[in-house]
């Protein structure tokens, strides 16, 4: 790699929010170290893609983005890191320079700088001699990132997961599970609140098993609330016998936004057993019971795996009727996807693409069925929106999220962008709603 001054790095992320908070970390490290964003247009010094493994079609983007960033700068340094290449590093070592799993990928800045500027081809991995650092980024301090970024941050809290569901790759490239400690995580949103940010999302493998020094996730919500002035603070992926009357209590403040997302995959018994997840329908129901009952504004979405090996025709419906019934906010929907090294990839009885393309297209159906539903709820309601950005430059057309996670839409002729301001639910749109700021 071929030195320079204020070398400029374009960063590729696939996947889950713990994925994006890495990234938002790992970008912060290299701003305080002297490398420049390149923004997309511009040509990068380094390449690096923050890969995800959960489907074969993240695999496929991964690699995608790879052999481009090498057309495009055929002198950059390209790095694969994360999921993917924790799993399957020889997969990736012909399309990048270097190959860094789940370990060392948290030392990356530190890696490159030691790297030769000789071209290399290096799988780098923890028994490499790249140690695990279990500060995990939340040791450096940051520095800002371009003004445009600070609206939302994504704080990891946790890593890991040994729960071993029969589809899921994750215990196998996120293999210890550990908790950051609280002083640390509270320190680093009083900095993102320091450098404008006015959301900050809390997110991890399993945020719900969060414990640290006899803090688990609840005593952690309410030391946040309690120590910080971030404005909004969002929990990521919980599971549903984790919504518990002491975590409910927490919403009285109006800082936690009322969104929760809680994975169900199927809404068969049948089909959770052979999963291995650890909870039933009635669990599940349990669950939205207490949170509409405590909460009744709030937005609740969930994922749905469709064509796991034995599903049939009738586990298929009953998971079509449970969304149905359930007043989901959003549901994402996508088809079971072999994972080499999981039990459900040599489980019997897999159902055919033409079959999972049809339950993944009568699901998506009904998820936008759903979506319009929620959101109807609060046509002429007033909310106030966190807004982003112009939907394209010099639109005059801004792009926000409600608390309670609606997309909504305005038009105005001053910037709004990281702000929180109330706006009246007018109508339905296509991606979400608009309004009229007040």
């Amino acid at each position: 790699m071929p030195r320079k001054q204020n070398p400029r790095v374009a960063i590729y992320t696939l996947g889950c929010k713990l994925n994006q908070a890495e990234t938002e970390a790992l970008t912060a490290q290299l701003c305080q170290s002297g490398y420049q964003p390149a923004l997309p247009e511009e040509p990068a010094d380094i390449c690096i893609a923050n890969t995800c493994t959960i489907t074969h079609i993240a695999d496929r983007k991964s690699r995608h983005w790879l052999r481009l960033a090498r057309r495009r700068n055929p002198e950059a340094l390209i790095i694969a890191a994360g999921c993917y290449a924790h799993r399957a590093p020889d997969e990736l070592a012909p399309l990048a320079d270097l190959v860094l799993d789940n370990a060392p990928k948290e030392r990356l800045v530190e890696i490159i700088k030691e790297l030769p500027s000789a071209s290399l081809s290096v799988i780098a991995s923890e028994a490499n001699g790249f140690p695990k650092n279990s500060q995990n980024f939340l040791g450096e301090k940051q520095s800002p990132l371009p003004h445009n970024a600070r609206v939302r941050s994504l704080v990891k809290v946790q890593d890991g997961c040994t729960s071993r569901c029969a589809y899921c790759i994750v215990p196998e490239v996120r293999t210890s599970e550990f908790c950051l400690p609280a002083p640390e995580i509270i320190a680093t949103i009083k900095e993102k609140t320091a450098l404008g940010y006015k959301e900050v999302v809390l997110t991890g493998t399993k945020i719900g098993c969060y414990k640290d020094d006899g803090t688990d996730l609840a005593a952690l919500v309410e030391h946040i609330l309690a120590t910080t002035t971030i404005e909004r603070l969002r929990l990521s992926s919980l599971q549903p016998q984790e919504i518990s009357p002491a975590l409910l209590a927490l919403w009285q403040d109006t800082r936690l936004c009322p969104h929760f997302h809680l994975a169900l995959q199927s809404g068969s018994d049948n089909i959770l057993r052979r999963m291995r997840r650890r909870y039933s329908r009635d669990d599940y129901q349990q669950a939205i019971s207490r949170i509409t009952q405590k909460i009744p504004r709030a937005a609740i979405t969930t994922d749905i795996m469709v064509g796991f090996p034995g599903e049939s025709d009738g586990d298929f419906e009953q998971s079509y009727r449970f969304c149905r019934e359930a007043g989901f906010a959003n549901i994402h929907v996508f088809p079971f996807s072999p994972r080499p090294g999981t039990e459900a990839a040599g489980m019997p009885h897999q159902p055919g693409d033409k079959v999972k393309r049809e339950r993944t297209a009568k699901m998506l159906e009904l998820a936008q069925s759903c979506r319009q539903s929620f959101q109807q709820r609060f046509l002429g309601q007033t909310l106030p929106v966190l807004w982003e950005k112009e939907t394209s430059p010099g639109s005059g057309i801004y792009s926000g999220l409600t608390a309670n996670y609606i997309r909504v839409f305005t038009p105005s002729e001053r910037p709004l962008s990281n702000k929180i301001l109330p706006l009246r639910l007018t109508g339905l749109t296509l991606r979400g709603m608009r309004g009229e700021l007040l």
